[in-house]
C-alpha cells in the first residue's frame, strides 16, 4: 500500500453563520474533511453526504451534485463551478444548485440535466473542458445488471456522466451513478489520485462490483460514497486486500 501525505481534520465551515447555534440546526455545519496536497496547494475534500461533495483548491470552490437534503448551503462557501452527473432529484436539485451559485458560477452538466438548468455547459461522455479554470472531462457512468425492468436499466449508458477533476496534477474521479464498467480501465480514470464510488443497491454497485472497480481504476485512495445502508463494515473488509489502494471510508449515507 503506498505511503501518501493524507490529513484527515474536521473543519468547521461557518461562513456567514450569526452563531454557534445556528450550527446545532438538522444541517449542521460540521463536516468531515481531508486535506490532500497537490503540486498547487491544499485540496480541501468536504464530505457533505450521499452523493454530494464539495471540493476547495487554489481559490476556487467546486460543488458536486448538491442536494438540499444533505447541507445548509446558505453557510457553505459559494461555487465557482458546480457539476451534475445526471438528471435523478439526488443529484439535480436545482434549489441547492441556485444556493450556492454566485455571479459568474460555471455549470457543468448532463444533457437531460440542462433541460432543467439554464445557462449550463452540457458536457458528454468523451468531453474535456476547462471550467472557472478546473479542467474537467467527462466520462461514462452507466448500470449494466441492475434495471428497472428488463431492458430498462437504472441508468443507461450514454445518459450520465462521471467526472475526473485535474487539480493541478492530482486528478480525482468522481463516478457518479454507475457500475463497473469497462470505461474504468481507461487512462483517463486509470491511476487516479482519488476515487469516489458509489455502492448502494439497487441502483449502483454491489461489494463485489466495487472490489472489482478498485482493481481496473487502482486509484492511490478510494473513497465509497453514495452508501445508502450499504454494511460499511463489508465493504471495508473486501478492500483491505486490494493492491496498491487505500481505502478511506467517510460519513457518505
Amino acid at each position: 500500500m503506498r505511503t501518501m501525505l493524507w490529513v484527515s481534520s474536521l473543519l468547521l465551515l461557518v461562513l456567514g453563520l450569526p452563531s454557534l447555534a445556528a450550527a446545532q440546526s438538522a444541517k449542521p455545519a460540521v463536516k468531515l474533511a481531508d486535506t490532500i496536497p497537490t503540486d498547487n496547494g491544499d485540496l480541501v475534500i468536504t464530505f457533505l453526504g450521499h452523493g454530494t461533495l464539495m471540493f476547495q483548491w487554489a481559490g476556487k470552490v467546486v460543488h458536486v451534485d448538491p442536494w438540499s437534503t444533505q447541507a445548509d448551503y446558505a453557510v457553505l462557501p459559494r461555487a465557482d463551478l458546480v457539476l451534475v452527473t445526471h438528471e435523478h432529484r439526488d443529484h439535480l436539485d436545482p434549489a441547492a444548485i441556485k444556493a450556492v451559485s454566485k455571479p459568474g458560477t460555471v455549470i457543468g452538466v448532463t444533457l437531460k440535466a440542462s433541460a432543467t438548468l439554464d445557462g449550463a455547459v452540457v458536457l458528454k461522455n468523451g468531453d474535456s473542458r476547462e471550467l472557472a479554470g478546473i479542467v474537467v472531462d467527462a466520462v461514462p457512468a452507466y448500470n449494466i445488471a441492475h434495471q428497472r425492468s428488463p431492458g430498462m436499466p437504472f441508468h443507461p449508458r450514454g445518459e450520465g456522466n462521471g467526472y475526473v477533476l485535474h487539480f493541478g496534477s492530482t486528478r480525482v474521479y468522481v463516478a457518479g451513478d454507475t457500475e463497473n464498467i469497462p470505461e474504468m480501465a481507461a487512462p483517463v480514470v486509470k491511476g487516479v489520485d482519488a476515487a469516489f464510488l458509489p455502492v448502494n443497491l439497487p441502483y449502483t454497485m454491489t461489494i463485489d462490483m466495487l472490489v472489482d472497480a478498485a482493481r481496473m481504476i487502482q486509484p492511490r485512495i478510494l473513497y465509497p460514497y453514495h452508501t445508502t445502508d450499504t454494511d460499511m463494515a463489508k465493504v471495508a473488509v473486501a478492500l483491505k486486500d486490494v493492491p496498491g489502494v487505500e481505502t478511506r471510508i467517510r460519513p457518505m449515507k
